[in-house]
């Protein structure tokens, strides 16, 4: 469930489309990372191309650079990012927008292991056609270097009820 506050909003909500979050949990030669997949379906008022448009003005006026690499957000307290995990969901803000997801539990343990997710909030549409969720198209949606260019990549500190 996404919902949009009412708080003074840099842009129109219809233009975004609806946003889609995906977490998922991934190894690496450090361990396991908790990510966050972070888009829009490009269903905003403006297609596609609207849309993107749309997620890339709300990304860089959250102060999120695009594809310059990666934001520590505990270095950035004034950033207007946050992650609250409870238990068996989640709520993901950027500025005026908020997204709750149900992760996976092993989403959930690494979370808690490591007291951070990796977002990438992507400024390109989820593939038309392709259902949310889909691990082959999640795999090479996130492989793809365009989108993984037009996305703002954030270390994000997860946060809970007692923090």
């Amino acid at each position: 469930m996404t919902s949009i506050s009412p708080e003074t909003q840099s842009v129109p909500t219809n233009d975004l489309g609806s946003l889609v979050v995906q977490s998922w949990r991934g190894t690496t030669p450090e361990g396991d990372v908790p990510y966050l997949l972070a888009c829009s379906l490009g269903d905003g008022a403006g297609g596609p191309e609207g849309t993107s448009k749309a997620i890339e003005q709300l990304l860089l006026s959250a102060g999120l650079p695009l594809g310059e690499g990666l934001v520590h957000a505990a270095q950035r307290p004034s950033l207007p990012v946050s992650l609250l995990v409870v238990p068996g969901s989640a709520v993901l803000t950027v500025q005026h927008l908020k997204s709750q997801f149900v992760p996976p539990e092993t989403w959930l343990e690494a979370v808690g292991q490591l007291g951070y997710a990796y977002l990438i909030f992507t400024t390109r549409p989820w593939p038309q056609g392709a259902e949310p969720g889909d691990v082959e198209t999640l795999a090479a949606f996130t492989s793809d270097e365009d989108a993984m260019a037009s996305a703002a990549h954030v270390v994000l500190p997860a946060r809970s009820l007692r923090s």
